[in-house]
């Protein structure tokens, strides 16, 4: 594996570094995509018309009030996951890896994720995939106390994201 040159961030920072008003480098929100959103939608609002017919009054209207509010909260719950590297740290979803720790970056292209996340998934490795992201990369870690060889999280911009953590991507 080749190891990249560091380079400067945006206004000559440090990778990593953040700017001198603490501002991330990089950040993306894992939002869920458009196609999440009209399925369970529909589902509720079917599964709502269903005890609509068979009960009058009161009870014919509180799945709508239910169900169809449910449905909407959950693809905004799924596109909570943040993906920030700042304070010189990579910060995926809740766990966060000091920008000292990455060895390499490696971008994952879609048609390379099925492999990457399948036969050639070491089980040490940590991983916040998001099905909708059709994009990864993988941060391989050069910490002895550490057991987990790589990272792979999941990112609409794997370019930007390897350069704020210092790899540059050709």
């Amino acid at each position: 594996m080749q190891k990249s040159a560091e380079a400067a961030g945006p206004a000559g920072d440090t990778p990593g570094q953040g700017n001198e008003k603490g501002c991330p480098e990089f950040r993306e929100r894992l939002y869920a995509s458009w196609w999440t959103w009209p399925l369970p939608v529909i589902g509720a609002v079917l599964m709502a018309a269903q005890v609509h017919m068979g009960y009058p009054g009161v009870r014919a209207w509180l799945p709508y009030v239910v169900l169809v509010p449910l449905a909407i909260a959950i693809p905004l719950w799924l596109g909570r996951t943040r993906v920030e590297v700042r304070d010189g740290e990579l910060w995926a979803g809740e766990a966060h890896l000091p920008l000292r720790f990455v060895e390499d970056v490696e971008v994952v292209p879609g048609r390379d994720k099925r492999r990457t996340l399948g036969p050639d998934l070491d089980p040490a490795a940590y991983v916040l995939h998001r099905a909708w992201v059709p994009t990864s990369v993988r941060v391989w870690l050069d910490d002895p106390d550490d057991p987990t060889p790589y990272w792979i999280v999941s990112t609409r911009r794997p370019e930007k994201l390897a350069a704020a953590l210092g790899h540059p991507t050709a």
